[in-house]
């Protein structure tokens, strides 16, 4: 069933007021696989009726979110993030901060792999440095995804490439096999899952020290880009350090972060 010039206009924009993502005429076919299913789950027989049920609210609007998002991660993602993480900014800190718990957030976390990542990272650095405690947030707007990060277990090309780059961090803290492999307790506890609206402020008041922000931006227009990166600063200290994906470049637009190095940015002003 093809999704007609004037019903792709009403699901763009509805897709636009339920995240803020931007979506244009070239998601057509994309649109029309993903909402086919739910109409079928629902019963419904056109997309018309299909946009006056969304519209009346209720628990299809987060299975319309689940739908139209994209939920794409992996254990480990651009190898030049983890290598200044761990080389870099976590040496950086604990030499400043000492035993004070670092602050991490996840943002748009999709399927946990990066925020495991990240906690994996920290337990291997606090194997060297005891006294070194951290805690991460990891925040999706798709509740889907956030059910199966919280499962914690995983399976195909995202074990498979984790298991060949990483051998040792895998045998350490993945469980399992041969087809699915758990995520380890210890790596597990210091974790935790919530859902979020990128274009709302921070879901904790707490200020964090290190922003993961990667691979999303690049979904906004530039208005709702700035619009995020306003409330992403307004969740950080002012020496923390904001990680965006390798496809992403903010220097164009007018925020509080200025250029570091490759994908790393800190506040305008703040400690460099």
């Amino acid at each position: 069933m093809e999704l007609g010039d004037d019903n792709l206009d009403a699901v763009i924009k509805l897709v636009r007021e339920h995240t803020g993502i931007a979506m244009n005429e070239n998601k057509r076919v994309l649109l029309q696989g993903r909402l086919l299913p739910r109409m079928r789950a629902l019963g419904l027989s056109s997309y018309e009726d299909y946009i006056a049920h969304l519209r009346r609210g209720g628990d299809e609007v987060s299975s319309f979110i689940n739908s139209v998002t994209t939920n794409d991660s992996a254990f480990f993602r651009t190898p030049a993030v983890w290598w200044y993480l761990n080389d870099e900014f976590l040496a950086d800190w604990h030499e400043r901060k000492g035993a004070t718990p670092l602050r991490i957030w996840s943002a748009a976390a999709a399927t946990g792999e990066e925020a495991y990542s990240m906690s994996m990272l920290c337990l291997e650095f606090q194997r060297q440095h005891p006294a070194f405690r951290f805690s991460i947030d990891a925040t999706d707007i798709s509740s889907q995804a956030l059910d199966a990060a919280r499962g914690a277990t995983y399976r195909g090309r995202t074990v498979e490439r984790f298991e060949l780059t990483r051998p040792a961090l895998f045998r350490r803290y993945l469980s399992g096999g041969p087809d699915r492999y758990s995520v380890a307790p210890e790596v597990r506890q210091h974790v935790t899952f919530g859902g979020h609206n990128l274009l709302a402020p921070a879901p904790r008041r707490e200020h964090y020290d290190l922003v993961l922000l990667r691979n999303v931006l690049i979904y906004f227009d530039e208005d709702n880009q700035q619009r995020i990166l306003g409330q992403i600063r307004g969740a950080m200290r002012a020496d923390a350090r904001l990680i965006l994906g390798e496809q992403e470049s903010i220097t164009r637009l007018n925020t509080p972060f200025e250029f570091e190095q490759a994908h790393v940015y800190r506040i305008a002003g703040g400690q460099a």
